[in-house]
């Protein structure tokens, strides 16, 4: 046998499912638990006895896992733990969240195993915008013009600056929930009406940057030592022209795309320099050839990158996460 894996994430993951068929197929015990399932569902057990290290336990649908035991831990899409509904007080729920969270979180960095992408602190650090920029900037890679700003004032010299012709992004929260549904932000064009509202800036810190004309965009996944790039002509289509994450699938052709050996190197060491063995890097290739990075997803998707192109990543990941490829 290969031995037991664990991925965490939450039910209906298209990705875990496929992924955890073909781990089987090679002969690995697959466990798939969800955190949001623990303590309701689920219970967490450390023990440190004299002169001895932590003995880890997962107790869940009757099954003992022995957490000190496994191969590799996948942590996919986990949810976030949610209080037994016997604690009513709100305010004891928030507490009781905070310290389920904290401690399963714990629970899970602290194995000694290989953890795909990488710790919760690891992936936390490798997702802020601003630190992916500064290190893909020391590697060499080309970016836009940045400005992060709560200041308005700013704001508008940047505006002029570039002819108007500039977008903004999220820092970090693409979706919220809002009423009866979740809310999405995407990379949006600002538009002279939204000049009209540049004092609302000051408000909330956002992302502005000058637009890049793009002949293809490129999705890059990095899974141990092994880069596949995928291109997405996202131009083809009106829906996904300003951001592909709109996705317009049928109007949208994808492909596998070459990419330099310098750009391939640079997305490796991206990974790498960030503490990942696994992430999903976003570029845009212009007119006139140049690779402009714009972001990093350590846990991105990628399913359908695979499905439209035929790049063997589900199967890479395998090899990772049984340890047939290096990481370093």
């Amino acid at each position: 046998m290969a031995g037991e894996m664990l991925i965490l994430t939450a039910d209906g993951d298209a990705h875990v499912e496929h992924v955890a068929r073909l781990l089987a197929n090679r002969g690995a015990d697959v466990i798939q638990f969800d955190p949001g399932r623990f303590p309701v569902h689920a219970s967490l057990n450390v023990t440190f006895m004299p002169g001895g290290g932590p003995h880890r336990l997962l107790v869940a649908d009757d099954r003992v896992v022995d957490l000190d035991q496994l191969a590799a831990v996948w942590v996919r899409r986990p949810s976030q733990p949610v209080p037994h509904q016997e604690v009513v007080d709100q305010v004891a729920r928030g507490y009781v969240n905070c310290e389920c969270s904290a401690f399963s979180m714990d629970v899970w960095d602290s194995l000694g195993c290989l953890t795909v992408p990488g710790s919760h602190a690891v992936m936390g650090a490798a997702s802020r915008k601003l630190y992916q920029l500064v290190v893909a900037r020391e590697l060499g890679f080309e970016s836009p013009p940045t400005l992060i700003t709560t200041n308005p004032e700013e704001f508008l010299d940047f505006y002029c600056a570039h002819d108007g012709r500039v977008i903004t992004k999220v820092i970090g929260q693409l979706s919220a929930y809002h009423g009866d549904g979740d809310f999405g932000r995407y990379t949006e064009l600002v538009s002279t009406r939204d000049v009209r509202y540049a004092a609302s800036v000051r408000l909330c810190p956002i992302i502005v940057q000058p637009y890049v004309v793009k002949a293809l965009e490129l999705r890059v996944t990095v899974v141990g030592k092994e880069v596949f790039a995928a291109e997405i002509h996202s131009q083809e289509s009106n829906r996904a022209r300003l951001d592909w994450r709109r996705y317009d699938l049928r109007m949208t052709p994808h492909g596998i795309h070459r990419l330099p050996d310098e750009i391939a190197k640079r997305c490796l060491a991206l990974v790498q320099r960030l503490g990942l063995c696994y992430g999903a890097i976003d570029l845009i290739l212009t007119p006139d050839g140049r690779y402009v990075f714009l972001e990093i997803n350590p846990n991105g998707q990628y399913l359908w990158i695979e499905k439209a192109t035929g790049l063997p990543i589900s199967e890479a990941l395998c090899d990772l996460l049984l340890g047939c490829e290096p990481t370093a």
